[in-house]
């Protein structure tokens, strides 16, 4: 069996089009090899390479990473300095070759923390992969789901405060405008055996799928994501309907 994980078997409407990973256990993987947690990160990124591959090949059309959260400041300083520097790294090596393969990179989160060299490597790495269009990359770092919904109601409310906006103009759909990612996601992958989403995409969860391999990141393959794409061509998605509603019966 060819090893190259695939969907033709698939048909497409069962393809999710946006596809949400906590990416979880790169320090237990390394402590598991003697290794400090670091070592786990830098391990993951191989990951991370296998996520994107499979998501151009199979027409997903928005992957979303959860790398670095709002809590994560928490962890000891030299994990975090570690961080910083990998995605400083990444941002280098890796944006050539998400423009080769024609991936749009958006880094979501609060970037006002960030130095000023790695906003401005931010920056550069989104505008040269801007007019990309196979599939759009969403990388949070330090990013918090209600910190997203509260940065969208500052939004509004300057609107609101401008006249550009009445407060009965106020909906989920202006909501959903204003927030960082407004596509809803439809599976949510979380690798590390958790079963918490982790204040990740409180607003865009609301009715995706939940695969749970039981995997550490550092091991997640293109194979393993295949799984929870069959998983979730196997879903029923009602929607508040019932089953019989939604076949038509």
């Amino acid at each position: 069996m060819n090893q190259i994980a695939d969907l033709q078997n698939i048909s497409k409407k069962s393809v999710p089009a946006h596809v949400a990973i906590i990416m979880d256990g790169n320090g237990r993987w390394a402590k598991s090899r003697g290794k400090p947690r670091i070592f786990g990160h830098k391990a993951g990124v191989e990951a991370v390479r296998q996520a994107v591959s499979f998501a151009c090949k199979n027409g997903i059309k928005v992957l979303t990473l959860f790398a670095f959260s709002s809590e994560n400041w928490r962890r000891p300083d030299d994990e975090v300095s570690g961080l910083m520097e990998l995605f400083t790294w990444a941002l280098g090596s890796e944006v050539s070759k998400l423009n080769e393969s024609n991936v749009r990179l958006k880094i979501i989160g609060d970037r006002n923390v960030f130095s000023e060299n790695f906003r401005r490597k931010i920056a550069e790495a989104e505008n040269k992969t801007a007019g990309n269009d196979r599939l759009l990359l969403n990388v949070a770092l330090n990013y918090g789901g209600r910190w997203e919904i509260v940065n969208a109601l500052q939004k509004i409310a300057g609107k609101i405060n401008s006249g550009e906006l009445a407060a009965g103009d106020i909906s989920e759909q202006l909501l959903t405008d204003n927030l960082e990612i407004p596509q809803d996601v439809d599976l949510l992958i979380r690798t590390g055996g958790e079963k918490r989403i982790s204040n990740f995409l409180l607003w865009q969860l609301a009715y995706s799928e939940m695969f749970i391999p039981d995997v550490l990141w550092p091991e997640f393959t293109e194979e393993v994501f295949k799984e929870a794409v069959d998983y979730f061509a196997s879903r029923e998605r009602r929607f508040g309907c019932t089953g019989e509603q939604i076949r038509g019966e």
